[in-house]
């Protein structure tokens, strides 16, 4: 198997605390100038990622000589919206252990209990993720894809046996270690398969990555949704680049169309919107481009694979359980050491709950990681 390394000069430096006071069991340290404020036996080492939400550094933890990377969500009470994600992955990766899927390790645990703003998450370390490979001149083998797959499908597998959508699968959510193990991470958009009509209809999933019922503003979809986005990512591995790079919504509708060739009535009856359901039929006709042509040295096995997850009715798109007993996973599937999740998780949450109430749960969150602080509040 290949070997993925990242190399970044940036590197961690301690400061003194922003008011002179050092609380008890916290230290100090300045990345891409963010300030972290850490439990003292985490050490950082540099920081190795940057997004919407902050800063994420590679640390040891002292106590057990393991390397973990932490991610500061700062001041996460300013967006209701970035308060409910982080809520809701914190509620969802507590009930989850599978290989496939990032572990969280630890929350720390705030000084203030009810005036904290930023909230640091310490997950397992992960070298790369799916799109800093597809996008390096590595050679990727079809053993490489095979097994990239293979592992998404089976964490995929396992959220869809306890519940849960993730909604927002795509090569930078998928964290890659150098011995080619990939986890699904950032659950920040997930939610329980039959939840309210409320959440169905939000708009989620990178655009590029969004199956079409969500693109056409279907009211109702489910796991199926997952699948498009897996062929997607299946899709890029395989050509080193985006199969539908959308520049907007209909852009994005006329290019899946394109591809995949126009629809019969009889595979657009799911769109519930007759004003979708026109707009459909008004797109020139395309005859579609066969996958074998867009992707000549891929294996057979995996063009069929890809054919039969890039269906454009939901309703007859291969499911994550098919996909993993499709022979290009022959030799790597078994059912009997993948078995289902124990119970349904639910994370559903009011969207209505004020900050206060938020940051209470956070809380209740945190403690369950720290078994010597205060029990967490009855729910």
């Amino acid at each position: 198997m290949m070997q993925f390394f990242c190399f970044l000069q940036d590197m961690a430096t301690m400061v003194e605390p922003p008011n002179g006071v050092k609380p008890r069991g916290k230290h100090y340290y300045s990345m891409w100038n963010t300030l972290f404020e850490m439990d003292t036996k985490y050490v950082p080492i540099k920081p190795i990622g940057r997004g919407a939400y902050g800063v994420v550094c590679s640390s040891i933890n002292r106590e057990t000589n393991e390397k973990v990377a932490i991610k500061k969500i700062h001041n996460v009470f300013e967006n209701k919206v970035d308060a409910l994600r982080t809520l809701r992955e914190l509620k969802l990766l507590r009930n989850i252990r599978h290989e496939n899927v990032i572990a969280l390790k630890d929350v720390m645990m705030p000084i203030h209990r009810t005036s904290f703003k930023d909230v640091y998450l310490v997950y397992e370390l992960m070298d790369t993720d799916l799109h800093q490979i597809i996008k390096s001149s590595q050679p990727l083998s079809n053993d490489h894809c095979k097994y990239f797959i293979f592992q998404l499908l089976r964490g995929l597998n396992y959220l869809h046996s306890a519940n849960i959508l993730h909604r927002d699968l795509k090569p930078g959510n998928l964290l890659v270690n150098a011995n080619c193990d990939l986890k699904i991470c950032d659950f920040g958009l997930a939610r329980t398969s039959k939840g309210t009509e409320q959440f169905m209809t939000e708009y989620v999933v990178t655009r590029w990555y969004r199956a079409p019922e969500l693109l056409l503003c279907c009211d109702n979809y489910g796991t199926s949704i997952d699948v498009w986005s897996v062929g997607c990512i299946f899709a890029e591995i395989l050509g080193r680049k985006p199969i539908f790079p959308g520049t907007e919504c209909l852009n994005q509708l006329k290019l899946i169309v394109n591809v995949l060739g126009s629809q019969q009535d009889s595979d657009i009856e799911f769109i519930d919107n007759a004003k979708a359901r026109r707009y459909i039929k008004t797109l020139p006709h395309s005859r579609g481009i066969h996958f074998s042509h867009l992707y000549p040295q891929a294996d057979p096995l995996a063009i069929d694979l890809l054919r039969r997850m890039l269906v454009f009715d939901p309703t007859k798109r291969i499911t994550v359980t098919e996909a993993l007993m499709h022979p290009y996973m022959s030799g790597l599937y078994d059912p009997r050491y993948n078995p289902p999740a124990q119970v349904p998780i639910n994370i559903e949450i009011d969207e209505n709950l004020g900050e206060h109430m938020i940051r209470e749960m956070m809380w209740n969150e945190m403690v369950y990681y720290h078994p010597e602080a205060v029990q967490p509040m009855h729910r």
